[in-house]
């Protein structure tokens, strides 16, 4: 075969063009129909655009991180106004990575070690929390404040020790939690924070995106968050030290820092002494750490590149439906704790929460069947009170609580959370409100 003639360019332009007219073609326009049409609690959002990038992408056929993971992460490091970002196969992989970096002997004597206490909350999605675990860590865990659904941070002084080292926490369903009060205290008692922002691109706090105020943050991009690859996630930081050991972790605990398909990055991978290795041992070769491959594929990355140009009126469209359904449900206190924006925050919604209140005549279960039954997805805050939960009850775990978790038990009962993201237009939001109202306004129902 004469490929002497091939236009490389020309045939992968004409290949993306195809697709894209494919997608456009494939797409449906179904109406929505009230009572019929299912309303989600999150989903994607996709167009041609994210199509034609993971074709191009697999057409280079590098099938690990490349060229479009290079660029994600040069273009949310900009996005966010940090330093350093690394992609990885999950959010939960990013929990993980972040707070495993922070056990690292090249850290010192501010490394984390076993038994070393990390502050958390119970109402909250697991693999915030299991990384504490996994890491022969406590957690200590504090309740939340109702209306935010986080830390309540005045009872945050009554959880630290001498033991004390790190404190990890989730900015609840795209609501920041209160970060002046945070960063105070970690820096009255020197403490690590990592937040846990995969539910919160894009939220703000005193003007700054949630997500760069600690020393480490993690990002997801699973299908139902603000922007999605598919599976993944990120981990940013601003500090190099910790960088360098986020991506050893990541990619297998190596030392090297080489890029994948590039050697002697350093320039010194024969001429270094490692532990008691040969002199001269192969840099590639050398491992800092226990660490695994959580990198993500070069196809997923070509997809976030074409999301992060949409995320901004993602953010918006997530804020206005919140407005619209607060706005639309508020006449209905009596029964109903809404969710408030932390003081000082611009929220990126996640979901919208609600808890009934505890001596209403309604309860969680009737409302969200009624929910259900009439087309309207819900979902309940993830492990509710997590100590509640098979994996503390059924595992000899090791941890501490500060009071009651009396709040939490209440989410745990009474709250449930549907859907703000940009999927859904003002119709289905009308009807989400239409038919709380109905279900609210039916006694015996």
């Amino acid at each position: 075969m004469d490929n002497s003639s091939f236009d490389e360019k020309s045939a992968r332009d004409d290949i993306i063009n195809r697709a894209r007219k494919f997608y456009n073609n494939k797409q449906s326009t179904n109406k929505f129909i009230p009572g019929k049409t299912y309303i989600p609690a999150s989903g994607k959002v996709l167009d041609e655009n994210d199509l034609a990038n993971l074709i191009d992408a697999s057409l280079d056929m590098w099938l690990t991180s490349g060229r479009y993971a290079d660029m994600f992460e040069k273009k949310f490091s900009h996005f966010l106004n940090v330093k350093y970002c690394s992609l990885v196969n999950s959010g939960s992989s990013a929990n993980l990575i972040a707070l495993t970096a922070l056990t690292s002997y090249k850290l010192g004597e501010k490394r984390l070690k076993p038994g070393d206490e990390v502050i958390t909350v119970a109402a909250g999605f697991p693999t915030t929390v299991s990384p504490i675990i996994q890491n022969n860590l406590v957690p200590v865990f504090v309740d939340v404040d109702l209306k935010t659904y986080n830390i309540k941070t005045d009872d945050m002084e009554d959880a630290i020790s001498d033991k004390t080292r790190a404190i990890i926490l989730a900015h609840t369903l795209g609501n920041p939690f209160n970060l002046n009060v945070i960063m105070k205290l970690a820096k009255k008692y020197n403490l690590w924070i990592i937040e846990d922002n995969c539910d919160a691109l894009g939220a703000e706090y005193n003007g700054k995106y949630t997500g760069t105020f600690g020393h480490i943050s993690a990002y997801s991009f699973y299908p139902a968050h603000h922007i999605t690859i598919g599976e993944g996630g990120a981990v940013v930081t601003n500090d190099l030290n910790l960088h360098n050991i986020i991506r050893s972790i990541r990619d297998w605990g190596r030392d090297c820092i080489c890029p994948p398909g590039t050697d002697n990055f350093c320039g010194k991978r024969f001429s270094q002494q490692h532990g008691n290795l040969p002199f001269g041992y192969d840099h590639k070769y050398v491992y800092s750490h226990f660490g695994y491959n959580l990198k993500v594929t070069d196809m997923q990355a070509a997809i976030g590149v074409s999301q992060l140009e949409k995320l901004p009126k993602f953010i918006k469209k997530r804020r206005e439906n919140y407005k619209k359904l607060y706005d639309g449900l508020k006449q209905f206190e009596e029964y109903l704790i809404l969710p408030e924006p932390t003081e000082n925050s611009s929220p990126s919604w996640f979901g919208f929460p609600i808890t009934i209140k505890e001596n209403s005549k309604f309860n969680r279960n009737g409302m969200i069947a009624f929910l259900e039954k009439n087309k309207i997805g819900t979902r309940l805050l993830f492990s509710g009170n997590i100590l509640k939960q098979p994996l503390f009850t059924e595992n000899d775990v090791r941890y501490k609580v500060i009071g009651n978790l009396k709040n939490t038990d209440i989410i745990m009962r009474n709250t449930f959370w549907i859907g703000v993201w940009p999927g859904i237009g003002d119709e289905q939001i009308d009807y989400m409100i239409e038919k709380i109202g109905s279900y609210l306004g039916t006694p015996g129902v």
